[in-house]
């Protein structure tokens, strides 16, 4: 029987104590979501640069409540192991990277009717 050794090596550390840094209220905030949802395992949904780009240029906003819901969207294509998911949410479609959460382009309903590269839709 062969034995492990750990070879651990601890070094003592000054602390450096730094002037106080304010951070204002909604940052805060933020970081504190982003915090939580990271000790969750919650991933927030993201947009690519063009899905970005896309939102602006087509007057498109999504509220809070539409991102939750798309986000319980994709929860459930990943359950079902779908890789790439147009989801409908409202009046606007999305395709998403369900893996990556990230969505890659938007639009809103009626404007193109042909979607590709999608292995699954959601309607949340």
């Amino acid at each position: 029987m062969s034995m492990i050794s750990n070879n651990i090596n601890i070094r003592e550390t000054k602390v450096v104590e730094k002037p106080e840094t304010r951070v204002s209220q909604g940052t805060a905030s933020s970081f504190n979501k982003v915090l939580s949802d990271a000790i969750a395992g919650r991933e927030p949904v993201q947009f690519s640069r063009h899905a970005n780009n896309r939102l602006n240029n087509r007057k498109i906003t999504l509220t809070s409540e539409q991102l939750n819901r798309v986000e319980s969207g994709l929860n459930a294509a990943n359950a079902k192991g779908i890789r790439d998911s147009l989801v409908l949410v409202d009046n606007v479609a999305l395709v998403v990277n369900v893996k990556s959460k990230t969505v890659i382009t938007a639009l809103e309903r009626g404007q193109e009717n042909v979607f590709s590269n999608i292995d699954g839709a959601v309607i949340v």
